[in-house]
């Protein structure tokens, strides 16, 4: 729910804010508050150790970090806004069952299976509805592959990140690794952006939510999620985001919903429901190192 609060963020953000911009400073911003997080645990002094004995998962799950996000506004430029959201936060995950049952060994149940396409559906008609009156763009096979990478590489940072924390990694830690990494890498797509908006108030005031709040904050309780259940169920249950999106908008913006985008919400919501109600833990959490 906290990074369904995103697209209300920027709404009332500067106008001469850009998307790539946005998400540099928000994922540097993000990058600091899990680190700070660390910094501030009891097991601290052991952080470098164990970065370094799980530094190959971790650079697998940057690869992961550095994708999903350059690729998703690849998407969306050739797809448009509906098209590119729906492809890229529908297919999350089906790919996160399919790594990791292929990586873990740890195959979805199919009240998962169920929950899941339920989910997506409601997420996909209530992006379509609130997209109406909307120009669309052409169904492109570029924008098809930007919008399913986009969609395999947050799953792999899941999928990954899950594997650092079965080896007893700590949650926070297993996170903020490979997502310095794609950090990284998105800074550098993002240098040549103009960044004058955050010397104003209301840009100040969006970058802090957006980094603080809707990333720094939202990964260290996705962490916590993940650490107890599958990271296919966790990559479903975030599909709450679209929901919290469209509720803020009529909530906090004063948008109206039409009769199919309703629909949509208690279709994702069922969904949400069924997946919750199956879910079970991914053996005992592992004791942090």
């Amino acid at each position: 729910m906290l990074f369904g609060t995103a697209g209300t963020a920027l709404e009332l953000g500067p106008d001469e804010a850009t998307t790539l911009g946005v998400g540099a400073v928000r994922i540097g911003l993000g990058v600091a508050v899990l680190w700070l997080a660390i910094a501030v645990s009891p097991g601290r002094a052991s952080v470098w150790p164990v970065v370094r004995a799980n530094w190959a998962l971790m650079a697998v799950g940057g690869v992961g970090v550095a994708t999903y996000t350059p690729a998703f506004f690849a998407a969306v430029d050739r797809l448009g806004v509906a098209m590119g959201t729906v492809i890229a936060i529908g297919s999350g995950p089906f790919f996160a069952g399919a790594f990791e049952s292929a990586w873990r060994g740890v195959r979805p149940s199919r009240a998962w299976l169920i929950g899941t396409v339920i989910t997506v559906s409601g997420g996909a008609l209530l992006i379509v509805a609130q997209s109406a009156g909307e120009s669309a763009e052409l169904i492109r096979a570029d924008g098809m592959f930007f919008a399913l990478l986009s969609g395999a590489g947050y799953a792999l940072y899941s999928v990954t990140s899950k594997s650092t924390m079965a080896l007893g990694v700590d949650s926070t830690l297993a996170l903020a690794g490979p997502f310095t990494a794609g950090a990284v890498v998105v800074a550098v797509l993002a240098a040549r952006e103009p960044y004058e908006w955050l010397t104003t108030g209301s840009g100040m005031l969006m970058a802090l939510h957006l980094g603080v709040v809707a990333t720094g904050i939202a990964y260290l309780v996705f962490g916590y999620g993940l650490n107890r259940l599958t990271a296919s169920t966790t990559v479903t249950l975030v599909l709450a985001e679209p929901l919290t999106a469209a509720l803020l908008a009529v909530i906090v913006l004063d948008e109206s919903l039409s009769a199919l985008a309703w629909v949509g919400i208690a279709v994702l919501l069922a969904g949400l429901i069924v997946v919750g109600r199956n879910a079970s833990p991914d053996d005992e959490p592992a004791q942090s190192t």
